[in-house]
């Protein structure tokens, strides 16, 4: 039927487990991925959509280090946006709108065809731990599947409880049921739990909807993809999206509902995503708002469903319908399904290590929302993360861990353990101090040579990035070595309304400006040359031209990231006793006690240990 023993089991087959199972099995680990429903791998359970506001770095730094969710998004998608595209190069970020169908199929086949990868569908009842230590795995039918290492992607399935109105019923997901018995093992070996709370909107029948009372949000004219691998090409047609909005009328209806509401009455107690509220949330938050925009979102190619961005809701069907019937463009709207509520059991991230591997448990990982996180991306990186790390750790191999000025994937996870979530965790630029040298155009540069050395990504990846940087930091010292006179400069200079100069410089100085653009320098003697001679395609023109605007961004950046790492590299000792230094304020020994931050960098990140905490902490430390 399967393996007696695996190296890795992966528990969940959402976006974290499928990226667990995919990093640890070609890492060459023998690996079973056990699921409840395996017609339902990488389900797309709310918005059709990959990637978006630092969540397209995510999927791109997946994609350098060997991951599946950039090339799936690519296969799948049905439009392409690079967002900020009117802000510095940090703040772009990929998104697409995907096939929701297409994405779970890509999914399924590309983990079919990864060697090493075993599947089985059953509910995973309970885990099996032996001196503290995860040895396998008991499933609901009472079978016993053992292993070295276990990673734990349980999505929003421990003990679901779904909402709406004053209705509630068990369910991970709405039509599929709720996971129990994994969350009491957990307790019982000593671990803390909360619940959490998310929702989804209605999906509608989209011939019942009147676009031409909605805003059309196309795709880019010029459309890029997600993966640095030849193996997606962008898109050469796309699907729009729409816009409209509520309205007071829409408000006034939905407050009508607010008494058989679970968000209101006290039925939901746990805390749901600040920066994905609830339509309802929403209006009694902001008041003063006469109106929100909803995004009018298909769900595929060919289907009729369609999404509805920004009208989450768990109040009951009849007032989510009467309410959506009241906006621009759904006055004939046709239900396919009602939004709802799901409070799920999750345990705070301050248990982990930074290879996800529990504190408390050797050889068990957590991956995606069990962690307190929301989003299809910040669980996939999750996922990656801790299947590679489980893989290492059965091949008896150093730990991999990602600094925060290496990653989006080391700034959330370090956010995570070391000052957990009492809301779900989200990722944005701004919880990024390195966001200049963490873009989403050199992820490659950053990851793959970091995870090719420990097996993952390929050699393909590898070659084609150390192409890339060749060919890209080449054309920069070019431009560093051209000189350009003022009789072929200027005429481009006034045309950019730029002060013109007096005597022949550097391309590269005259590059720098910020009024001027590739295309002008393009203009000048040699460029176009250069760049043909050399076989530059657009990513490393790009790259170029990013790396002679920002190069001075990019080394103060780089400067106050090596003085992080000089902290990072003070390690304290495992086990380490606060209660010994008095001298430190008590809510810090406290704090310090809690998390055990593996160094002193990470020690002053936790809320409540000052920096003067931190000098008596390398006084004592003999630092």
């Amino acid at each position: 039927m399967f393996e007696k023993q695996y190296d890795v089991i992966v528990v969940g087959a959402g976006h974290a487990g499928s990226e667990a199972a995919a990093a640890a099995a070609n890492m060459g680990s023998k690996t079973l991925l056990i699921t409840m429903n395996l017609q339902n791998i990488a389900q797309m359970s709310c918005n059709p959509a990959m990637g978006g506001i630092a969540k397209g770095q995510i999927v791109r730094e997946i994609d350098a280090m060997g991951g599946y969710s950039g090339i799936v998004s690519d296969t799948s998608a049905i439009q392409f946006k690079m967002l900020n595209k009117s802000k510095g190069p940090a703040m772009w970020s990929p998104r697409v709108q995907s096939d929701r169908m297409r994405f779970a199929e890509d999914w399924r086949i590309k983990l079919e065809q990864t060697p090493n990868l075993d599947f089985y569908q059953e509910m995973v009842a309970g885990l099996i731990i032996k001196n503290d230590k995860v040895v396998g795995v008991r499933t609901s039918l009472g079978l016993e599947i053992m292993a070295n290492s276990v990673v734990c992607t349980n999505g929003t399935f421990l003990n679901g409880l779904i909402h709406i109105g004053d209705k509630q019923f068990g369910g991970g997901r709405a039509g599929e049921r709720a996971a129990t018995g994994i969350t009491k093992d957990l307790i019982e070996a000593g671990f803390e739990a909360g619940r959490m709370k998310t929702g989804t909107p209605p999906r509608v029948d989209g011939r019942s909807l009147d676009y031409s009372k909605m805003v059309e949000q196309p795709g880019d004219d010029i459309p890029g993809k997600f993966s640095y691998s030849d193996e997606t090409k962008p898109l050469s047609k796309q699907r729009a999206c729409h816009m409209t909005y509520t309205s007071n009328e829409v408000h006034e209806i939905l407050k009508e509902g607010f008494d058989r509401s679970p968000m209101f009455n006290g039925r939901i107690k746990s805390i749901g995503p600040r920066y994905c509220p609830s339509i309802e949330d929403k209006i009694n938050r902001f008041a003063d708002k006469d109106r929100h925009q909803l995004f009018v979102e298909p769900e595929g190619w060919n289907t009729v469903e369609v999404y509805v961005n920004g009208f989450s809701t768990s109040l009951p069907e009849d007032v989510q319908f009467k309410a959506l019937s009241s906006v621009a463009g759904f006055e004939n709207v046709k239900f396919f399904r009602p939004g709802y509520a799901i409070e799920y059991d999750y345990f705070p991230p301050t248990q982990l290590k930074h290879t996800l591997e529990t504190k408390l448990v050797e050889g068990l990982y957590f991956a995606g929302q069990i962690n307190g996180t929301t989003g299809y991306e910040e669980a996939a990186c999750q996922g990656m993360m801790a299947g590679i790390n489980a893989a290492l750790k059965v091949q008896e191999k150093d730990e991999f861990i990602l600094k925060r000025n290496e990653a989006y994937i080391g700034v959330l996870i370090d956010d995570l353990i070391t000052k957990g979530t009492e809301e779900p965790y989200r990722m944005f630029t701004s919880r990024a101090e390195y966001r200049t040298l963490l873009r989403q155009d050199n992820a490659d540069f950053r990851l793959t040579e970091k995870s090719y050395n420990i097996g993952l990504a390929s050699e393909d990846r590898m070659r084609k990035m150390e192409d890339k940087k060749e060919k890209s930091f080449k054309f920069v010292q070019f431009l560093k070595d051209l000189s350009v006179v003022p009789e072929e400069a200027n005429p481009v200079l006034e045309k950019r309304k730029s002060s013109p100069m007096k005597q022949s410089d550097k391309v590269f100085k005259v590059f720098s400006r910020p009024q001027i653009t590739m295309e002008d320098v393009k203009n000048f003697s040699g460029v176009e040359e250069f760049i043909s001679e050399n076989d530059l395609d657009e990513e490393m023109i790009e790259q170029t031209e990013i790396q002679v605007k920002y190069s001075g961004y990019i080394e103060k950046e780089k400067n106050n990231a090596d003085k992080l790492n000089r902290l990072e590299n003070i390690r304290i000792p495992n086990n380490f006793d606060y209660s010994k230094i008095k001298s430190m304020s008590y809510e810090a020994r406290e704090k310090l006690k809690k998390v055990q931050p593996a160094t002193i960098s990470q020690a002053s990140r936790i809320s409540g240990v000052s920096p003067n905490d931190i000098s008596v902490l390398l006084v004592y430390m003999g630092r």
